[in-house]
């Protein structure tokens, strides 16, 4: 934390023998041009000092590490040595009555109108009398309280967070952070101004363009009574910032300029002001212009985007802006009124937004519009790049979004344009309606060569079901046949090895009487094979003899006379 000002900073410093009197290396001193000042006025030799300048004043302790009471008992010492009463009370505690004080805390006495601290823990009786004539007790007070004030004895103690601003009897504002002291006033008083939070004060700062985060600030008011009447005014006593990262701040004195970075602030010295807070962070924005006329008199309205970053905020400063987008508002509009002066109307209107470089039409030829565009490319962002770079600023970015042209003949213009483009309009629905209607008809051409497909698929499976069937169906006539053939051949060949059997067992047999038996046995066979009225004529083999054509004849004519047939 830095402090400006001349003014007695409590915490965090060095001992006042051992003060470096460099300034802080982080900020850097501008000079305005005009002023008389020279290197030795510079911002940074003359502001207050920020390493902490140390001012004596009588009765006033810084409280070390050893805590409250030893500071007590060095202003005590100092009190007596200058021949004023001790404000430490000699009075022993007792354990049985009177008032009582815990350990932590201290006790306070108005004794004829002077304080008396009481530090030893214990109760203290209100007798002998003569102890409390012309004294009263006031209570007790927390020793790590921030803030003790009792009859012109100050106490303060203050967190690493925490910032007092305290103003002392001569009126001199001072700060006390991350320690405290101990002060007795004998003429005028110590007044604890605020008790400040030094990471979250209370006022947002932000860019009344972009609308970003700039800071935090807050102003300490101290009340003076300005007559004899009792009239009192506010008047600001200090100033702390709260500075985020990426960001910084313009301090002025005079002609002076000093840039401080990102960090907690104080400013005490009514000499210097705070110039301005600024992002070094890139931001980006949509900028309308005034009219502007083009070479055939017609006005015109542009809407630009842009994006920059701020890198030198005391060049900025320098030349009298609050804000790089007032620096760049105003360049970019004496650029672009230069460069649309030179243009028509009708090269113009055929291009809503800002193209890249080396754009070409679709025959490969350049756009109508290449004029318009490679003012504005060209001419446009680099003028306006060169001239942000005097005020600290890059420019990173420019594009023409919109236009309004205005005036009769942009009006007329604006007409013939809508018609031209409701044509447009026209014909494109025409062209996607018929697109449509082509999809559509190739979609149902589409849906019937599947379903043609599909049936197709389906009737070449019921013909391979139909053939398929067929095929078993012949297989299994076939393999019916061939079994068939193979058991008749195996009755065949059975009965033919029985009767070739039987027959050779007839030959075998050799007696006469078991022959004769076998042939009336095979007679009787015959007789019973083809019934007892069949005549059996011997005959010579594959003709018929002459009694058997005889017979035959004569069986014939039986038939046809219906006479009784002779087998």
């Amino acid at each position: 934390m830095s402090y400006i000002g001349e003014s007695t900073v409590v915490g965090d410093e060095l001992e006042p023998s051992t003060k470096s009197q460099e300034p802080a290396p982080t900020a850097r001193a501008n000079h305005l041009p005009g002023s008389r000042g020279g290197p030795q006025s510079s911002l940074g030799q003359k502001l207050a000092q920020n390493t902490f300048e140390y001012i004596n004043r009588q009765f006033f302790i810084r409280i070390q590490e050893d805590g409250l009471i030893p500071a007590l008992q060095k202003l005590d010492a100092q009190l007596q040595s200058a021949g004023h009463r001790r404000i430490l009370s000699k009075k022993n505690p007792i354990t049985w009555a009177g008032h009582e004080i815990t350990a932590g805390r201290i006790g306070v006495v108005n004794h004829g109108g002077l304080p008396k601290v009481l530090t030893k823990a214990g109760r203290y009786p209100r007798f002998p009398l003569r102890n409390w004539w012309a004294r009263e007790f006031h209570g007790t007070k927390g020793i790590s309280d921030t803030i003790i004030e009792f009859l012109g004895l100050t106490i303060v103690q203050v967190s690493q967070n925490q910032a007092a601003v305290v103003c002392d009897p001569q009126n001199r504002v001072f700060i006390v952070r991350n320690g405290g002291f101990v002060a007795f006033a004998v003429e005028g008083s110590y007044s604890v101004l605020e008790v400040i939070d030094q990471t979250h004060l209370p006022k947002t700062v932000r860019d009344p363009v972009t609308k970003a985060i700039l800071g935090h600030t807050h102003e300490v008011n101290m009340r003076s009574v300005v007559s004899f009447r009792g009239k009192s005014n506010d008047y600001v006593g200090a100033l702390f910032l709260d500075v985020p990262a990426n960001n910084c701040a313009i301090l002025q004195r005079g002609d002076d300029l000093e840039q401080i970075g990102a960090g907690q602030h104080c400013i005490t010295s009514p000499n210097v002001t705070l110039r301005g807070l600024f992002t070094c962070g890139e931001n980006q924005l949509e900028m309308p212009t005034k009219d502007i006329f083009t070479r055939d008199q017609v006005p015109v309205a542009l809407t630009i985007y842009l994006k920059w970053q701020l890198n030198e905020p005391l060049k900025l400063t320098t030349h009298g802006y609050n804000t790089p987008y007032e620096a760049l508002r105003d360049k970019a509009q004496s650029i672009l009124t230069q460069i649309v002066a030179h243009l028509d109307y009708s090269s113009m209107v055929k291009q809503r937004s800002l193209a890249p470089d080396g754009l070409q039409g679709a025959n490969g030829e350049d756009d109508a519009t290449a004029a318009f565009l490679d003012a504005l490319r060209s001419r446009a962002m680099d003028e306006l790049v060169l001239a942000a770079l005097e005020y600290g600023i890059t420019l990173k970015d420019l594009a023409v979004i919109d236009r309004q042209f205005k005036g009769d003949i942009a009006t007329t213009m604006d007409k013939l344009t809508t018609r031209a483009l409701q044509a447009q309009v026209e014909a494109a629905n025409v062209d996607r309606e018929n697109s449509n209607k082509v999809k559509q008809e190739e979609g149902n051409l589409q849906v019937v060569m599947v379903k043609a497909q599909q049936r197709k698929t389906q009737a070449d499976a019921e013909a391979y079901t139909i053939v398929t069937q067929a095929k078993a169906k012949a297989e299994a006539v076939q393999l019916d046949a061939q079994a068939q053939a193979t058991a008749t051949r195996l009755h065949a060949q059975a009965d033919a090895d029985a009767i070739r059997t039987k027959a050779k067992a007839a030959e075998d047999v050799q007696d006469e009487f078991s022959r004769e038996m076998e042939l009336r046995r095979m007679e009787v066979s015959r007789v019973h094979a083809y019934g007892n009225n069949t005549v059996f004529v011997q005959g010579d083999a594959g003709s018929l003899g002459p009694s058997m054509a005889q017979g035959l004849a004569m069986a014939r004519g039986f038939k046809a006379g219906d006479a009784p047939r002779i087998q």
